[in-house]
């Protein structure tokens, strides 16, 4: 079965251009990437995030301020494929618009980049010693779910649901849908940190969602909302 969240049931005040931006500046990295052609490796392997640079010795000799924190926020607008693109901006559409309503566009923008320091730190931290490049903006875009998760538990999210050559749309409880998305981030993360191959095969990066989605959920918790901390549901 395939959940895919198409949109919830918040009324929003403000127009969410913040993460329209966020949404148009993945895409254009995204164009660029593919005019790169076999290039791209070589960016990937720049700007994408590799723990081995901030865990082993040779890495943190040759560690500068600008390789420190380059690769965090530039890998945040890389992707590896159209799938992988497309799944992280719906994402960002549905429940970014209505975060950034609720806490402005600065906050948003806060949340969104704070969310994806910290799945990166994470990330890096229980995958120390790895060569392999992490991309993505699915660390911080798990930082709007957590600060959603925080800040609309009523609302509703109009949900399609694949299953074989069957499909329907249903609208599912916000906290039903975004707990079910963490706890299957959390339990494969935790298979893949004790499978035997996570250190040489390429995969998710799991830890960097489960990160995210924590820093989002405590900044919403601690940052002062835009209006009254009551959700406008229609």
């Amino acid at each position: 079965m395939v959940p895919i969240p198409l949109t919830d049931n918040v009324r929003r005040t403000t127009f969410w251009v913040s993460t329209l931006l966020l949404i148009v500046a993945n895409v254009w990295v995204f164009l660029y990437e593919l005019s790169l052609g076999p290039k791209i490796n070589r960016l990937v392997f720049l700007l994408g995030i590799v723990p081995a640079r901030y865990t082993t010795a040779r890495g943190i000799a040759l560690l500068t301020p600008a390789g420190f924190f380059l690769p965090i926020f530039a890998s945040m607008f890389l992707h590896g494929g159209w799938l992988h693109l497309l799944g992280n901006m719906l994402f960002l559409y549905v429940f970014g618009r209505s975060v950034e309503d609720r806490f402005g566009h600065l906050k948003f923008l806060l949340i969104y980049f704070v969310g994806g320091l910290g799945g990166a730190l994470l990330h890096i931290f229980l995958n120390a010693g790895s060569r392999l490049p992490s991309i993505g903006a699915s660390g911080a875009i798990a930082a709007i779910l957590g600060a959603y998760f925080v800040s609309f538990p009523r609302a509703r999210i109009t949900t399609f649901i694949w299953l074989l050559f069957f499909f329907w749309t249903i609208e599912i409880p916000a906290l039903l849908v975004l707990g079910y998305w963490f706890l299957i981030q959390f339990l494969s993360a935790y298979y893949q940190m004790l499978s035997i191959q996570s250190a040489t095969a390429g995969g998710v990066a799991f830890w960097a969602h489960v990160g995210g989605f924590l820093v989002g959920f405590f900044m919403a918790v601690v940052l002062e909302p835009r209006h009254a901390a009551f959700e406008i549901v229609r």
